[in-house]
């Protein structure tokens, strides 16, 4: 019989519509003529997938009773004797009633697979095992429900059901997920916007990573070895040097530009160049790749480039990044093109990132003018060109010597002069000159094999021929000079780019600057000291005392250079010129670092200013109002005497009490909001029962049943926090809530837990306040969306966010679903095992 197909409908959370994409898909399939049954699925109260299942044939449940409860389960037996060709099964990882024939219902699936029966099923991807551990950290909730990935992998088809986390969370909102009831705590755990967002990327991902062990399967199968470029692959040739970090990083960088992007390093062992690193430094290289996100690999291979294509074609890269050559020049001339230049030829279609490093010499440096135009290794090679081809260039011309030939034999030997003259420049173009006028008259000019010339003509144009190379010789020099002053005016203009561009970024310039400074000079370190000895940057090897030339910076640093080029950097007139630039620069540096330090120190001295006048403000205007009251209250009673009567009497004395209530309130607030501001907030932690201090804030105002609706957890919650100062938090958010709240709809207060930390949300169904509003309602001496000016000094959120956060916590404002504000109070959980008293300066 033939085994039955699986489609598995993935979704990153409930409520994506996945039971709801089924159902669908099996209307459509039936009215198509495929025999189509619901074994099993779960509603949850939704009417629109309750719409979905009405009129599609249903197997009906088996009742299960277990320890006096009737369970219902998806009967396999009956849905097997019924043998449609097709079945829905909802939840693909429920844990069935003891008594099932199956522990799960995946192996219920494969019960029905292996009857021939085709399924399509819907997953989670908390449930997927391999995933478990990664959800638990994102959501801090343990998933006991779990399906093994091989079942989920051996599907045919696997399809993600996606719907953006907003869309969701409006989905939530509306009631269209779950019931009334748990919408406020759902959207303050599970399906928290991060939440949602990370656990969609890890359905998008593992699904990618399906596909790709698909699109392997399927070139093996077919014989297929070209790399197909479906998705960016980063391949990072090791060598153990130090140049791995900066190849890494790069192919980080790479990898990144894409989505889904990998990262893939490997090193080749064995005994050639390549893999002659140190141990220690393909350990730290290691350790990094996994800080990077990708996976280390180690192959064998004779021939390394070779190799790296092999292993590069095996993963189906897209990139592979290889290190500069770390030979020099006559190394690399010696020993034929490197590992890179190989690769290069024969990576095909992978791009290959050639990448420069600090150990393949690639600094960025001057290019130096003094001394000849041409390099030592240029004028070694015309001297060996000059002796190899003089002597195999006479052989030729004597094997084929005749008569009419000396004009040709002449030329020929111009030709090596020239060539010469272009590899090494003048004096191995006179070495050249002078030995092949010397051989052209001891072979080819009568008398032969003597040093003589009966012809005057022929002695004039031996002199013309030296000549002519001399001046050939000339030219080319002149013409390296004349390359090698170009590069240069083009590294200084590359170094003037550079440090202006330093300086104008701000950020970071003092350093940038002072590293280029190292590099253009070819100098080991460089450092700027300020004239109390205070080290500002450094670069490089540190400055022995014994060996260094000091530059004034200013009037208040030193710029020391030290190195093996430090006694001849600023020789010459056109460095000077730069190093002169580059000390103008960082002195400019220096200035803008010190206007910026002012411009921070002014910005504080003006938000002191801005609270003083608010202050005094306030306190002119709200703290006089209950001191004028108290005054002309106790002047009434000293003015009446006894003629006042009791019930007058009574009714000043309560006006003055209760404006002193007042005054004294006021006078707190503006001495703890001093104490914030001056970060001397004296904290008592210690483990609080959430739900006790929830209740205490509400007997403090007087709030009952009527006028706040609790949802608090079951268990309860401890926290670790100052029990008064919490309590002070719940007061105000309490107050502001029932002053804000329309009349008839209670404040709602819900508690929670969310990995190791806890969650007091209290939610009103007010006017609400915009989002981009929300950091308003925490500056002092204000009443943002208040229509009140007589309730207080504005300090109360502000207040509450102080001491939030001087207990470890947070107080953030979120949009209510529906309408109003909701205030979220977060803090971290008590560890009883460890609890005790805590004093925290704030």
């Amino acid at each position: 019989m033939k085994r039955g197909r699986l489609r598995v409908l993935l979704g990153a959370a409930p409520g994506v519509g996945k039971t709801y994409e089924m159902l669908e898909e099996g209307r459509r399939l039936r009215d198509a003529g495929v025999d189509v049954v619901v074994a099993v699925v779960e509603t949850h109260g939704r009417e629109a997938t309750a719409a979905q299942l009405a009129d599609l044939p249903v197997v009906p449940r088996r009742r299960i009773a277990h320890r006096g409860v009737s369970l219902d389960e998806m009967d396999l037996a009956a849905v097997i004797d019924r043998a449609p060709r097709l079945a829905l099964v909802d939840e693909l990882a429920h844990t069935n009633a003891p008594g099932s024939p199956h522990a799960k219902r995946w192996q219920d699936v494969e019960a029905l697979r292996d009857a021939g029966i085709d399924v399509i099923t819907t997953v989670n991807v908390q449930h997927i095992e391999s995933l478990g551990g990664v959800v638990e950290q994102i959501t801090g909730i343990a998933q006991r429900e779990t399906v093994p990935d091989a079942v989920v992998r051996s599907a045919e088809d696997v399809e993600v059901v996606d719907l953006a986390p907003a869309s969701l969370r409006d989905r939530l909102a509306a009631g269209l997920v779950y019931p009334a009831e748990r919408i406020d705590a759902a959207l303050s755990n599970y399906f928290r916007l991060g939440n949602l967002t990370a656990l969609r990327e890890l359905a998008l991902l593992w699904l990618a990573d399906e596909v790709d062990s698909a699109l392997k399967a399927y070139r093996a199968e077919h014989g297929i070895e070209g790399t197909w470029q479906a998705r960016e692959r980063v391949v990072v040739a090791l060598t153990g040097g130090p140049e791995g970090e900066t190849l890494l990083r790069r192919g980080a960088r790479i990898a990144a530009r894409a989505a889904g992007g990998e990262l893939l390093a490997v090193h080749v062992s064995g005994q050639d160049g390549l893999r002659s690193g140190s141990p220690a430094a393909l350990a730290e290289q290691q350790a990094l790749v996994g800080a990077l996100g990708g996976t280390y690999h180690q192959v064998v291979g004779d021939d390394v480039p070779r190799a790296l294509v092999e292993f590069a074609r095996s993963v189906d890269a897209t990139q592979l990044v290889v290190g500069a050559s770390r030979r020099g020049r006559l190394a690399a001339a010696l020993s034929g093109p490197g590992i890179g230049a190989t690769v290069i030829r024969e990576s095909g279609d992978i791009d290959v990132h050639m990448v420069t490093h600090a150990a393949a010499g690639g600094r960025f440096a001057l290019p130096r003018i003094a001394g000849g135009a041409l390099s030592a290794q240029r004028r070694v090679l015309g001297f060996a060109l000059a002796l190899g081809l003089g002597p195999l260039l006479t052989w030729l011309l004597v094997a084929l010597r005749s008569p009419e030939s000396i004009t040709s034999d002449v030329l020929a030997y111009q030709l090596l002069v020239v060539v010469v003259a272009l590899v090494g420049g003048l004096w191995p173009a006179v070495f050249a000159a002078v030995m092949s006028g010397v051989t052209l008259d001891f072979f080819f000019v009568a008398p032969l094999y003597t040093v003589e010339v009966s012809d005057p003509l022929h002695a004039w144009a031996l002199v013309l021929y030296v000549v002519i190379a001399l001046l050939v010789s000339v030219i080319v020099d002149r013409s390296a000079r004349g390359s090698r002053a170009a590069r240069r005016a083009a590294a200084e203009s590359d170094l003037l780019a550079a440090v202006a561009g330093s300086v104008l970024r701000g950020d970071g310039a003092v350093p940038a600057l002072v590293a280029r400074a190292r590099e253009a000079f070819g100098l080991s370190g460089v450092r700027l000291v300020a004239g109390d000895g205070t080290v500002l940057a450094s670069d490089g090897e540190p400055v022995r005392d014994d060996r260094h030339r000091v530059v004034p910076v200013g009037e208040r640093a030193v710029l020391e250079l030290h190195g093996a080029d430090a006694d001849r950097a600023v020789v010459s007139g056109s460095e000077r010129r730069l190093l002169d630039v580059v000390v103008t620069q960082l002195a400019g540096a220096l200035e803008q670092a010190d206007l910026q330090r002012s411009a921070r120190e002014a910005a504080v001295l003006a938000e002191t200013d801005r609270v003083r006048s608010a202050l005094l403000s306030a306190v002119s205007h709200d703290v006089r109002r209950p001191l004028a009251a108290a005054m002309a209250a106790i002047g009434g009673l000293r003015a009446a005497g006894p003629a006042l009567s009791d019930s007058d009497r009574d009714e000043l004395l309560d006006t003055a009490n209760d404006s002193l209530t007042t005054l004294t309130a006021l006078v707190t607030d503006l001495l703890d909001v001093s104490r914030i501001e001056a970060g001397a907030l004296a904290v008592a932690v210690q483990p609080v029962d959430a739900s006790g201090v929830v209740l205490a804030a509400m007997e403090e105002l007087h709030l009952g049943p009527g006028t706040v609706d609790l949802a608090l957890e079951g268990a309860p919650i401890e926290v670790a926090a100052d029990a008064v100062l919490l309590q002070r938090v719940l007061v105000n958010l309490l107050a502001n809530a029932h002053r804000h709240a329309p009349t008839g709809a209670p404040v709602r207060v819900t508690t929670s837990t969310l990995g190791a930390r806890a969650q007091i949300r209290v939610i009103d169904r007010g006017p609400g306040i915009p989002p981009e509003r929300h950091d308003d309602v925490f500056a002092p001496f204000q009443r943002l969306g208040d229509a009140d000016n007589t309730t207080g000094l504005g300090l109360g959120l502000a207040l509450s966010r102080g001491f939030a956060e001087g207990m470890r916590g947070s107080l953030t404002p979120e949009r209510t679903p529906g309408g109003g504000l909701t205030m979220v109070v977060e803090l971290p959980l008590a560890e009883p095992e460890r609890a005790r008293d805590e004093r925290i300066d704030g």
